[in-house]
């Protein structure tokens, strides 16, 4: 076993160093490049068409749900423990320099999820049933006509579903449950077996009813909670965006339980991170956007913008500033414990607040990769396989809430990684359709073809 974390702690710090930077970092610097920074440009017409448009359950075009089932299912996944437990691991491992790799993917990050989006639409297959499957190996094998890489993508979504999408999730539970109200870890993943496996044998039609009404109320209780913090310690915002800032490009030196951070430790742990929280890159969210009814798949991509925007720009730094501005990241502790203990220096309950969010948050992402992760295994071996991975998907929240957190964390940063590269390869090589998408939309807008208050 040793041996194996030793193999899996080599592999991590080799893929999430130069390699990584360059794919992830420069998929989306190329995209955000090529489609003019739209993405920031248009961010006014984006939320008038997801913001101000997300409870509008009209839509047109063929589907299986709705754009915003589509995509509470897709915030599911994203706005998850990455914003509670990744934030305060990535702190806690690279320094509030982390912080600003972290925005620096998800900046770059909102045009390539909405690349995602849009190729999932575009390249989707319909089943004999009526089911409509999207996401990276749709595109990587009807746009790129490679079965190879589309296999790939599949069989590590697959597996990368029990790290990021399971185990880690049902850590983040059994740990602020102990931590809150000393509930032993595998009572914890019992009753979480149990919920999950009821919700799982609907499939996504109850998946999608289920992320609908949580995921919003998840994220206003956790984002005025954070607010809360925020304004008790209002004096250290701005001292705490500084230190974020500067510890980005210089070495954090050690304080009081902190051990301090290199420059190499702080970028790798924020873009790692950022991917886990925002998942643009990975290609995953594209799997619930392929479901999705619609008759634009620009449109539909921008609600991948939306995503990223909300999860790594608001509840991510709101995370990372309650944690800063209560100066708990020096005190040497991690993870979920970390998030806790800052919310509750500063909240009376905040601790409560923390385990609640943590339970909901990764609870929805659990339900939504169990989704992903089905979808790659019957690309593989077809939809007979379905009920099967529903039941190998219930043990391993066992094994997960009684593990290591740190065995976890690098498996599953291991696995997005290598689900990762076949994704951004079909980005780059399909990237000219996605950019001749994007032009054509707003050419016809500005041509009266498009009514931009539709």
């Amino acid at each position: 076993m040793d041996l194996l974390i030793s193999m899996d702690k080599s592999a991590n710090t080799f893929i999430w160093g130069s390699v990584m930077v360059v794919l992830l970092l420069g998929t989306g610097i190329y995209l955000s490049l090529q489609t003019g920074f739209f993405a920031v440009k248009k961010l006014e017409h984006i939320f008038k068409h997801t913001l101000f448009n997300m409870f509008d359950k009209k839509s047109s075009g063929e589907g299986e749900i709705t754009p915003f089932q589509a995509v509470t299912t897709a915030l599911a996944t994203t706005i998850g423990t990455g914003n509670i437990v990744g934030v305060a691991t990535a702190i806690a491992l690279g320094g509030p320099g982390a912080i600003f790799w972290m925005w620096v993917s998800a900046f770059f990050g909102m045009t390539t999820k909405f690349a995602e989006v849009v190729l999932s639409i575009l390249y989707r297959e319909k089943t004999e049933d009526g089911r409509f499957l999207g996401g990276p190996m749709y595109y990587l094998k009807n746009g790129m006509n490679s079965k190879l890489l589309a296999g790939i993508f599949a069989a590590f979504a697959a597996l990368a579903a029990f790290g990021i999408g399971n185990m880690v999730q049902a850590h983040s539970i059994a740990s602020a449950m102990k931590e809150t109200f000393e509930l032993d870890p595998l009572m914890t993943g019992v009753v979480l077996a149990v919920i999950t496996g009821i919700v799982l044998i609907g499939g996504l039609k109850t998946i999608v009813k289920v992320t609908e009404k949580v995921v919003p109320f998840m994220a206003i209780v956790y984002i005025l909670g954070s607010v809360l913090v925020l304004i008790s310690n209002a004096e250290q915002i701005i001292p705490s965006l500084q230190t974020i800032l500067s510890a980005a490009f210089t070495p954090a030196a050690a304080t009081g339980g902190f051990m301090g951070g290199t420059l190499r430790l702080s970028l790798q742990h924020g873009l790692s991170r950022g991917v886990f929280s925002n998942e643009a890159g990975l290609g995953s969210g594209s799997i619930a956007h392929g479901a999705a009814k619609t008759d634009s798949p620009v449109k539909q991509g921008f609600w991948g913008i939306f995503e990223v925007f909300v999860d790594s720009f608001v509840i991510c730094t709101m995370t990372a500033l309650v944690i800063l501005t209560s100066g708990m990241w020096t005190y040497g502790t991690s993870g979920a414990v970390l998030t806790a203990q800052a919310f509750e220096s500063s909240l009376k309950g905040g601790g409560y607040l923390v385990s609640l969010s943590i339970t909901l948050f990764a609870f929805s992402t659990l339900i939504g990769w169990s989704y992903y992760g089905e979808r790659g295994a019957e690309y593989l071996l077809g939809p007979k396989v379905i009920p099967f991975y529903r039941v190998l998907w219930i043990p391993f929240l066992l094994i997960g809430a009684t593990g290591k957190l740190n065995v976890l964390w690098g498996v599953s940063d291991t696995l997005n990684a290598l689900m990762a590269v076949p994704n951004l390869i079909g980005v780059i090589m399909l990237s000219g359709v996605v950019i001749e998408a994007q032009k054509e939309y707003f050419g016809e807008i500005e041509k009266g073809k498009i009514d931009d208050k539709s």
